[in-house]
């Protein structure tokens, strides 16, 4: 028996999605394990999701992360919805061929070197490392993923409706609020969403570009890792994985909705 239906197909198919995602399984299993123990199963607890709420160094990380993310946000996603509507339907203007692909940049470039980058040139022209310079880079490295997400449903609309109301008197500023806006707006959301759970979970550009009183979630992870691993950690980690699916998969369907 052969085909997608057939038991090797499905064993192989099992198998991949374990190797995904049993690490987060595991990781989140022992985030509600009583004992202090890494590895060591004693029973269920919630006593580390009480000791993050008593955190203030957590407290403190995760204000910053959701204002650095909010604030990454909304940047990222007025340049994403101006640039996508501009390639797509001002797709005629010179330099359009050399632009396109530098406009996924962030895309194709490692992270790690799309962070040096950025402070090099921080450094370059002056700028201290500040929560400033920390929003910056996340707006110039999540806007690449906004306006792919905008210019996707923009590609997929009928350009009809919108000749349809230019024919019958509407100007271009009333076309775009009335007809071009409703049916872009689920791609707005959809990437506004993708770009907040990629700039919440972000540690590389946070890293590199982050100044004192900036630390954010994950960089208080990675802080606490050097001195060993704790079940703080796992249930923070576990926090931060079901927000993060949770809001890409509204993402998703937001961007499938239909008019």
């Amino acid at each position: 028996m052969t085909g997608k239906n057939s038991w090797p197909f499905k064993i192989y198919i099992m198998l991949i999605f374990a190797f995904l995602y049993l690490p987060v399984v595991v990781l989140v299993l022992f985030s509600f394990n009583e004992s202090p123990i890494i590895g060591v199963w004693s029973g269920f607890s919630l006593r580390w999701y009480e000791s993050l709420i008593g955190n203030r160094a957590v407290v403190s990380a995760a204000k910053n992360s959701l204002i650095v993310s909010l604030s990454a946000t909304t940047a990222a996603t007025f340049i994403g919805t101006t640039t996508a509507l501009l390639m797509e339907r001002k797709g005629g203007f010179r330099g359009k061929k050399t632009m396109d692909p530098m406009l996924y940049m962030p895309l194709m470039v490692p992270e790690v070197v799309f962070a040096i980058s950025l402070l090099t040139v921080f450094t370059l022209v002056g700028i201290r490392l500040s929560f400033l310079t920390l929003i910056l880079g996340h707006v110039a490295f999540i806007t690449a993923f906004v306006i792919v997400t905008i210019r996707v449903r923009l590609a997929g609309t009928d350009r009809s409706l919108e000749e349809a109301a230019m024919d019958l008197g509407a100007n271009e500023w009333k076309t775009f609020w009335h007809i071009t806006f409703p049916i872009l707006l689920p791609g707005i959301i959809g990437g506004a969403l993708l770009g907040f759970a990629i700039s919440l979970e972000d540690f590389v550009i946070t890293f590199f570009t982050a100044g004192p009183g900036s630390s954010t979630l994950p960089l208080w992870i990675w802080g606490t890792l050097r001195r060993g691993i704790s079940p703080d950690i796992n249930a923070l980690s576990t926090i931060m994985v079901l927000v993060s699916v949770s809001v890409v998969i509204i993402a998703q369907l937001i961007n499938r909705k239909k008019l």
